[in-house]
C-alpha cells in the first residue's frame, strides 16, 4: 500500500521531482479519507492543519457569500493537492472545498510535513515552486475577471481547462451553472454566450463535453482591450 501511495504521490507536481526513498517517507506518513458526493471536506474558517491530495473523484474550491450565492474558485481532478498554505502560515482555511463526486483524498499532517522539509529541503522548493505557479494563475484570474466582458472570460477558461486537458476536448464535464459560478456571472448570460459560441463555431458539445472547435477566434475573445 505505501509503494502504490508513493506511485500516486510521484505524478503530484509538488512531490514529482523527489527521489523514491523520500516519497515512500512521506506515503508512510499520509493517511486516506473518503468524502460522499456533495459533502464538505474543508469549512472555510476552519483551522489550518494539513495538506489534502486529491487521489480519486473530484472536488471544487467556493466561497460563499452571506446572500448564500456561490463562487468557485477552482475544479479539482485527481491529483490536485489543496491546504499548502497552512503549512507554512498556521491560518484558517481560505475557502470550502466540498466533493463533487465521491472523493478519495490523502491527508498529511503539518508537523509531519515540516519534519520532511527540515530533513529534506528541496521538499520546501518544490512547495515554493508550487505556490508560485498558484500564485500566477490566481493573477491571470483576477484580471480576467476586471478587464474582460462575460463572452471573454468563458473563452479564457475554455482555453485554460482545454489546455489542462492536453486536447480539444475539456474532460471535466461543465454544467452551465458550474461556468458561471467559476467566472462570476449568471447562469442565463453564460448559456447564451454558450449559443452564440455553438452558432459561431467556436465550440461544440457532444455528449455534454465541450470541444474546442475555433481556437484563433477563442483567443480572440479572450484578449483584454485597453
Amino acid at each position: 500500500m505505501t509503494a502504490q501511495t508513493a506511485d500516486f504521490l510521484a505524478s503530484v507536481p509538488m512531490f514529482s521531482g523527489l527521489q523514491r526513498d523520500e516519497l515512500l517517507k512521506f506515503a508512510e506518513l499520509t493517511r486516506e479519507r473518503t468524502y460522499p458526493k456533495g459533502s464538505v471536506i474543508l469549512f472555510q474558517g476552519d483551522p489550518g492543519d494539513s495538506l489534502y491530495v486529491l487521489r480519486q473523484g473530484r472536488a471544487k474550491v467556493v466561497l460563499i457569500g452571506e446572500d448564500g450565492r456561490e463562487v468557485i474558485l477552482g475544479v479539482l481532478e485527481p491529483g490536485a493537492h489543496f491546504g499548502e498554505l497552512a503549512l507554512i502560515d498556521d491560518q484558517p482555511r481560505s475557502a470550502h472545498v466540498i466533493a463533487m463526486e465521491d472523493a478519495q483524498l490523502l491527508i498529511l499532517r503539518r508537523e509531519d510535513f515540516r519534519r520532511r522539509v527540515e530533513a529534506n529541503p528541496s521538499v520546501a522548493w518544490a512547495l515554493l515552486i508550487e505556490l508560485s505557479r498558484r500564485l500566477r494563475r490566481a493573477d491571470q484570474k483576477i484580471g480576467g475577471l476586471v478587464l474582460l466582458d462575460v463572452p471573454g472570460r468563458i473563452s479564457r477558461l475554455l482555453l485554460d481547462l482545454s489546455a489542462e486537458s492536453g486536447t480539444a476536448t475539456i474532460e471535466k464535464p461543465l454544467t452551465h451553472q458550474t461556468i458561471a459560478q467559476m467566472i462570476g456571472a449568471s447562469r442565463e448570460t453564460v448559456s447564451r454566450a454558450m449559443k452564440e459560441f455553438q452558432e459561431e463555431g467556436l465550440i461544440r458539445v457532444e455528449r455534454r463535453r465541450i470541444a474546442v472547435a475555433n481556437r484563433d477566434a477563442l483567443e480572440k475573445r479572450a484578449q483584454i482591450r485597453m
